[in-house]
């Protein structure tokens, strides 16, 4: 690029830029921005200790900042009062202080950013913001992570609008994350998508420079290795990150919401020490999550509550300052509108979000644990594709959810690579592998003393459990994965009924449709966030429930539509149009069935394999069974392993039986004494009449 006088061409446009908003009235003539800045998060946070030896110091700001008042005279770190010898960085919103050596051990440093500092309006700093942290005995050379994507890979109906996020399992360079290295590419072509990188705490976002293209497959890549992106100690991804998904015909416009906070709004004995966590629907820009837009205030006074926002995954956490007052209201706000706290797709939340709470009279010192894992603990048969997970006795600090902190080994202590969320409502961490699991496998899962509650407690000691694969599965194709659809036996977008009195063995998920749409099941209430029904063994869930019901329902409805264009998408069948479509009397083997009509079973017909076997039927008609007649099962043959797809209509007939998971593009009708041993999943309405559904094994 040419140059001018020592700038850039692009410096020397920013320049322009800046002089053009301050000569616009920073003293608040004719100035739309009077608000100052604010330092929205540090790395390392306030007061932490076991800081690396050798990494950098990095704050993140609320907003764009005037690049020339961020330097070695406004940003500071000293030893007492020595002053420490480095240099400073400015990207995006984000101030890097890098030491000129590495630090000394177990020595307490103070970080001071001044009011030198201003953003582009001219705006200071309000006071000069200080913190201060301890080193550690140690240097960092542990290579950082992405611990999670806001489109899981091979998500389908991805927003053609929306921005593409990945979150690091710790603070990164922000000069290292660039459109460089992480890029959106489409798959098919390998064709770059033009756009620009944003970087806030341990977030970073590629925002498209348009629409992307609908029903189009992407593939995400963050580069690693020593050109990639680096951690605050210059560690690099081992590796790039790659993960693909596809686009969807439509842009997303809806509002964001807060699923729910952490302290529920009214509750009282909330522990003076405590950070206040919200959980939203869905992603959310992390440049719009700032304590501007997530605040904290003194309810009798209206005092603002000092202190700093971090965000990952779906969830933000405002972190006082210092303790709160005891025995004292305060009430959190987020902001929305147009200069609210925004999704990825650029809505904004409908209005300002609001709640309040009552402090105790002493902190928490109390460390949080391990109360169940799934698998459990010396388990067996566990499925090749599963994911472990662990809940907590309390509310978990996300940031502290990553994968260094949860981690997946097999044998010979080989990590298993894979993504890490954290479900701040359920308090459920999970660790989702890359890949399928080996077969007959032993593995060990552990969860380290890193992991820490929202005031600050850790774990007691590292948590360790171990689990042992299923064999291989021997003769069809993969499963397909239901993930979140697979927590129910009866899943609908538009309605379940039933005529009294059938029989149901799990649970029942209804989403859009709210609760209004269960019709025949004289329902009972638990609270706000589910109901029972004496038809039921299990509870039953709508979309006007009380969060977290709605938040699981939308994820399982997503999971319903990806695995049945899984299922639909399996290429090279084993067996194409077989009884033109007509099955009765057959005994099918495992392996991958499709036809080009639709299929009845008008005679009995037998599925033999063994009991890791699969079988998936694709069917681009209705599927009829006639009455009385069975789907049996034969030689161990398990009905989890039958993936039933059907775009049209599914009629089990009357009294008759049948085996597998059916994923229905519309709807599944049980006629008077039908039954099935597995689950319906449809995306229109279930209809039973004095039915019998029982989960599968």
């Amino acid at each position: 690029m040419k140059k001018y006088r020592g700038f850039s061409k692009m410096w020397f446009l920013v320049l322009l830029l800046v002089a053009f908003v301050a000569g616009c009235g920073g003293n608040g003539s004719g100035s739309s921005d009077s608000i100052a800045p604010t330092v929205n998060s540090t790395n390392p946070a306030k007061s932490a200790t076991a800081v690396a030896v050798n990494s950098a110091i990095a704050a993140a700001f609320s907003e764009a900042m005037t690049p020339s008042t961020i330097g070695a005279v406004t940003f500071t770190l000293k030893q007492g009062t020595t002053a420490v010898a480095g240099s400073v960085t400015f990207t995006g919103v984000t101030a890097v202080f890098t030491p000129a050596s590495n630090l000394a051990v177990s020595t307490e440093y103070t970080a001071t950013i001044t009011t030198g500092a201003k953003d582009l309006a001219g705006n200071a700093l309000a006071s000069d913001y200080v913190w201060k942290f301890t080193t550690g005995a140690v240097a960092d050379t542990t290579a950082p992570t992405v611990t999670g994507t806001i489109n899981a890979n091979g998500a389908t109906n991805v927003a053609i609008n929306s921005k593409v996020g990945a979150t690091f399992s710790e603070g990164m360079d922000p000069a290292t994350i660039t459109d460089v290295n992480f890029t959106l590419k489409k798959t098919a072509s390998g064709a770059a998508v033009a756009g620009t990188v944003s970087y806030s705490g341990v977030n970073a976002v590629f925002i498209p420079a348009s629409n992307l293209t609908t029903s189009t497959g992407y593939t995400v890549t963050v580069k690693g290795g020593a050109s990639g992106a680096k951690d605050l100690a210059g560690n690099s991804l081992a590796a790039d990150f790659v993960t693909s998904w596809t686009t969807g015909t439509s842009t997303d416009t809806t509002a964001p919401i807060v699923n729910g906070t952490t302290n529920v709004n009214g509750a009282t004995n909330v522990a003076i020490n405590s950070q206040i966590g919200a959980t939203f629907g869905e992603g959310m820009d992390p440049l719009t999550i700032t304590n501007v837009n997530f605040t904290l205030k003194n309810t009798a006074s209206g005092a603002a509550v000092p202190g700093t926002v971090s965000y990952s995954g779906v969830n933000a956490v405002f972190t006082p300052a210092s303790n709160l007052s005891t025995s004292t209201g305060y009430t959190a706000t987020i902001k929305g509108g147009a200069n609210g706290a925004k999704d990825l797709a650029g809505n904004a939340l409908a209005a300002d979000f609001v709640w309040s709470f009552t402090t105790a009279a002493a902190a928490d010192t109390t460390p949080p644990t391990v109360t169940s894992t799934v698998p459990l603990d010396l388990a067996t048969g566990v499925a090749l594709n599963g994911t472990a997970n662990s809940t907590f006795s309390e509310a978990i600090d996300p940031l502290t959810i990553t994968t260094a902190t949860f981690k997946l080994a097999g044998p010979g202590v080989t990590a298993v690579t894979g993504a890490v969320g954290y479900n701040a409502l359920a308090k459920i961490a999970t660790f989702t592998p890359a890949a399928s699991l080996a077969a007959s496998t032993t593995y060990t899962a552990t969860i380290t003393t890193g992991v820490k509650d929202l005031a600050g407690n850790a774990l007691a000691a590292n948590k360790v459990w171990s689990f042992t694969t299923a064999a291989a599965i021997v003769l069809g194709p993969a499963p397909v994965l239901l993930g979140s659809a697979g927590n129910y036996v009866i899943l609908a977008e538009t309605g379940v009924s039933t005529v009294p009195a059938s029989a149901i063995t799990g649970d029942v998920g209804l989403s859009p449709a709210a609760t209004t749409y269960l019709t025949g099941f004289s329902l009972t209430m638990v609270g706000t966030t589910a109901a029972i029904s004496p038809q039921v063994t299990g509870s039953l869930y709508a979309a006007d429930m009380t969060a977290p019901t709605s938040t699981y329902l939308t994820t399982a409805i997503t999971d319903m539509g990806t695995a049945y264009t899984d299922a639909a998408g399996r290429p090279t069948p084993d067996h194409l149009d077989l009884g033109v479509g007509e099955i009765g009397g057959q005994t099918l083997l495992p392996g991958l069935y499709k036809w080009t009509t639709g299929v009845t079973i008008s005679s009995d017909v037998t599925l033999s394999g063994g009991p890791n076997d699969v079988w998936i039927f694709q069917i681009p008609g209705n599927l009829s069974i006639s009455p009385a007649k069975n789907v049996f099962l034969s030689g161990g043959a398990k009905a989890k392993n039958i993936f039933w797809q059907v775009a049209g209509t599914v009629n089990i007939g009357t009294t008759a039986h049948f085996e597998g998971i059916i994923l229905s593009q519309t709807s599944i009708t049980l006629e008077t004494g039908a039954s099935m041993n597995g689950r319906a999943l449809a995306q229109s309405a279930v209809i039973l009449d004095t039915s019998t559904v029982t989960k599968p094994n």
